[in-house]
């Protein structure tokens, strides 16, 4: 019976802590791997936390953790690339930054100043030769002055070569003899010799001397002749000049009459085959051209020679023509010409070129080449040009000319009133920029609109501006403020604005070619992209003129934005009203639309085009400007054409959005809208093919686009907890052996058994660990040998194999 009962209750206390730890160990697990830590008695209010365990689990894991850590460490301990950081101070809390970047650059200064080598001790010291540095000696800057100096340099002197190869005697013992009877006492051989050598070296820091001050003077005086040559070249005489002016006019119209053009043919200049080719002139040249006509030998004579003399000053004029259209026509094939400013205007223009020729020089025909208009242009126009104090000085000049010339004067100005050349004309070209910008809104102003001239002229304001960035910034913010102004009083007065005409259109185009646009603030940039946006939202769209308008400001305002990518409110508002007035109106939009554009009346359906025929013949092109100048009425067809344009260019410009700001988070609620509209709308018109393709392309670029924020929610309310009263904490006392002692007493009891415990669990990993070593260590070990003893019977093999084969061969010869 009472092994019976001891056999109960050993199964109760196995079972008990078993079914309170409840559901760490596994229902499958494997009863030998689980071990279970008996107690003596059971306490009543006592929690047990290792009464089962698993000691499989934990030696694994505490193996693997040492091949991880300690044996990462053991494999690695006779490698020496550790990296140690020996920045001065850098784990010293004590010093400030301030002391330690002091220290740290009184290190690097003084490690700079060490010497490199220990063994170069004359590092410092500079070697001379006869008073010269090696170093100078070795540049060979020696002047040769004259050739007295080159015929005694590296000759010795006669003393010198008496005190060193005469033996003392002879003209050494003649010169100091004086010398010897003067101060009453003889000097010796070597006081002799380092007279000799201080003297010599005298000699030569005086030719030294000699020759860098004629090399001074030389430099004056070549700085002083290339003054001189600059005066004269900019001062021509008058004769000159007048005769540069009549001979081009004569030769036109010896062209104008049609006389014979071999009267003056221009007679090949003789050039001898030893000319040095160094600008030297005779005053008159004797020597004849020898040629052959008709197999006799032709001598030209002296009145003909004259003639041809007095004939190459024109033709070098003609040359300088020539050069300065040349360079004109590589600025305008330049990639930086500015050609969007270009239209359709250009093939009107060229069209109407060769008429206004014939009616300015009617001896030329029409397929004269810009090369050819370049030479009259250099022919005709002075070389110097005095820098114009008002507009209408600037707008005499240039008015009337072509294009060419119009760009030679103003190029022609800028050179002759360069800063540089005199005290006040700084001054005179921070004006000429204000005249060009001026000129430039005139040309936009014409009719039609010259806007080639406009993009060449675009070049030299950018020169003007990058010379001189204040004034040009106070004359682009005048023209600026001045159109803002003229917008708010048509507001005061009649309750409206218009968009503004092509010059101020213009005004902000070039502002953006000469001011940087990804700043996120600049004086001139900013106010531009304000006045941009006023116009797209306070000016009504009331015509195609408008639309026109409206577009190109948000061309503008797009390449304003390309770098810094800033998101224009306006821009998209404007778009989202181009294609709503291009759909017919309809019950539902789905689509609120703002100022400047009306959702119903006479202008909700601006862009709608309803003739076919006109549909069918429409080309995708660019949209002229012409159009937003307004000064001619284009026809029904015209009109049809420049709709389906408009739209055209519209939903271009809402593809380039896309890409564009799509990295916003409200990307997808901000195009919502638009979406709306190319899906339900202007999917099922009538349009030409072009567009639906361009349409469907916008469509499939929205919506590949990702959606990077979440809708709002509003947030779940959470349980509201009942209401629990808080507990009483009653301290027990623990009976027995710690009764009665202080509280700092039971607290240092507490420490030193938790450090008895701590040093015994170290101990035991310390033993641990070495035990693991020790299992590496002969697993090593016997890696070795075993590699060891199957490299030595590979060996054995093999000589078993030869001594084999070396036996054969001895049976078979004792058997021969």
């Amino acid at each position: 019976m009472g092994k019976a009962k001891k056999v109960g209750a050993r199964r109760k206390t196995s079972g008990a802590p078993a079914g309170a730890r409840g559901g760490p160990a596994k229902a499958n697990s494997n009863p030998f791997e689980v071990k279970v830590n008996r107690q003596k008695f059971q306490i009543l209010g006592r929690k047990t936390r290792h009464d089962v365990g698993l000691p499989g689990v934990s030696r694994a894991r505490a193996l693997r953790k040492r091949t991880q850590t300690l044996l990462k460490e053991y494999k690695e301990r006779d490698k020496s690339n550790v990296f140690r950081d020996k920045r001065f101070g850098e784990y010293n809390s004590s010093m400030s930054p301030e002391e330690k970047m002091m220290k740290r650059f009184a290190l690097e200064q003084q490690r700079h100043h060490e010497k490199k080598s220990i063994y170069n001790l004359n590092e410092d010291e500079e070697l001379t030769h006869y008073g010269q540095s090696l170093a100078d000696i070795e540049k060979h800057n020696d002047i040769v002055d004259s050739d007295s100096d080159a015929e005694d340099r590296g000759a010795l002197s006669a003393e010198l070569t008496a005190a060193h190869f005469g033996g003392g005697g002879g003209l050494l013992h003649e010169k100091t003899q004086q010398e010897d009877e003067e101060q009453g006492k003889a000097k010796s051989r070597k006081e002799l010799i380092e007279e000799l050598i201080a003297k010599s070296k005298q000699e030569k820091r005086e030719r030294q001397a000699q020759r860098e001050d004629a090399l001074e003077l030389t430099e004056k005086l070549d700085q002083d002749w290339k003054e001189i040559q600059t005066l004269l070249s900019h001062k021509t005489p008058k004769s000159e000049n007048r005769d540069k002016k009549e001979k081009p006019k004569a030769e036109r119209l010896r062209r104008m009459l049609g006389k014979d053009e071999d009267e003056n043919v221009k007679k090949p200049k003789h050039i001898s085959a030893d000319d040095l080719n160094d600008g030297f002139v005779l005053d008159k040249d004797d020597r004849r051209l020898l040629s052959y006509k008709d197999g006799k030998m032709n001598v030209e004579e002296d009145g003909q020679e004259e003639q041809s003399k007095e004939a190459s000053d024109p033709e070098s004029n003609e040359e300088e023509g020539d050069s300065s259209g040349r360079e004109d026509t590589e600025e305008s094939d330049s990639p930086d010409s500015h050609s969007d400013l270009e239209s359709n205007v250009e093939s009107e223009e060229e069209n109407e070129k060769p008429a206004k020729e014939q009616r300015q020089t009617p001896g030329r025909g029409p397929t004269s080449g810009k090369g050819r208009a370049g030479k009259a242009a250099g022919d005709e126009l002075p070389y110097t040009f005095a820098a114009p104090e008002s507009y209408e000085e600037l707008r005499s000049l240039l008015l009337g000319r072509s294009m060419e010339e119009q760009l030679l004067v103003v190029e022609r100005i800028q050179k002759c009133n360069h800063p540089s050349l005199a005290e006040g004309n700084k001054a005179k070209l921070e004006k000429l920029f204000g005249f060009l910008l001026e000129y430039v809104g005139d040309l936009a102003t014409d009719d039609p609109p010259d806007l080639r001239v406009i993009d060449k002229l675009v070049v030299h304001l950018y020169n003007l501006c990058q010379m001189f960035p204040e004034s040009a910034s106070d004359a682009v913010k005048f023209v600026l403020r001045d159109a803002m102004h003229e917008m708010e009083e048509m507001i005061e007065t009649k309750g409206r604005a218009t968009l503004p005409g092509l010059d101020v259109l213009i005004y902000l185009k070039i502002t953006r070619l000469l001011f940087p646009t990804s700043d996120f603030w600049h004086p001139v940039v900013t106010p531009a992209l304000v006045c941009l946006s006023q116009l797209l939202t306070k000016c009504p769209v009331l015509s195609l003129q408008d639309v026109v308008k409206g577009l190109f400001v948000c061309c503008l305002f797009l390449e304003y934005v390309a770098l810094s990518q800033r998101f224009i409110p306006e821009l998209i508002n404007f778009l989202l009203g181009i294609l709503y007035i291009a759909t017919p109106n309809k019950a539902s939009q789905g689509s609120t639309l703002v100022h400047p554009f009306r959702a119903l009346g006479k202008n909700s359906e601006l862009l709608v085009v309803s003739d076919r025929e006109d549909v069918a013949t429409w080309q995708q092109s660019s949209l002229s400007l012409r159009w937003a100048s307004g000064l001619r009425a284009p026809t029904s067809t015209e009109a049809n054409h420049i709709r389906l344009s408009c739209l055209a260019v519209g939903l271009a410009l809402l593809k380039h959005c896309v890409p564009m700001y799509g990295s916003l988070p409200s990307f997808h609620a901000i195009m919502g809208p638009l979406r709306a509209l190319l899906t339900d709308h202007l999917a099922d018109c009538s349009h030409p093919q072009e567009l639906q393709e361009l349409c469907q392309s916008t469509l499939t670029e929205m919506e590949s686009q990702k959606q990077l924020c979440r809708p709002l929610t509003c947030e779940k309310s959470k349980p509201v907890p009942l209401k629990l009263f808080t507990p009483r904490l009653v301290k027990v006392l623990e009976f027995g052996r710690k009764q009665g002692s202080s509280k700092e007493e039971q607290e240092r009891k507490r420490l030193i058994h938790k450090h008895k415990r701590e040093f015994k669990g170290a101990v035991r990993e310390i033993r641990k660990d070495n035990q693991f070593l020790a299992r590496m260590q002969l697993s090593e070990i016997m890696e070795r040998d075993a590699e060891r003893k199957r490299k030595v019977k590979q060996l054995f093999n093999s000589l078993a194999t030869q001594e084999g084969e070396w036996k054969a061969l001895k049976r078979k010869k004792f058997k021969k």
